[in-house]
């Protein structure tokens, strides 16, 4: 049960990360300011994906974030 908690934060924060960057890519901000918010974001997500790995291993971390992005594209 704390793996599940542990995996759906993490899931959550990549998802956080993803989306606050997406915003900054189409949102009003210009600039190196929206570059560098860009890519702390993509550091964040990097490190999260990291740990998500690390809790449920590469090929369920993967089937996991293509679930995930399915479901955005839709």
């Amino acid at each position: 049960m704390e793996q599940q908690s542990e995996v759906a934060r993490l899931i959550a924060q990549i998802q956080a990360e993803y989306y606050a960057g997406q915003q900054a890519l189409h949102g009003l901000a210009s600039g190196s300011a929206r570059h560098d918010f860009i890519n702390k974001r993509t550091e964040r997500m990097a490190q999260r994906m990291d740990e998500l790995l690390a809790t449920v291993g590469e090929e369920q971390a993967m089937q996991m974030m293509i679930a995930w992005q399915d479901e955005a594209a839709k």
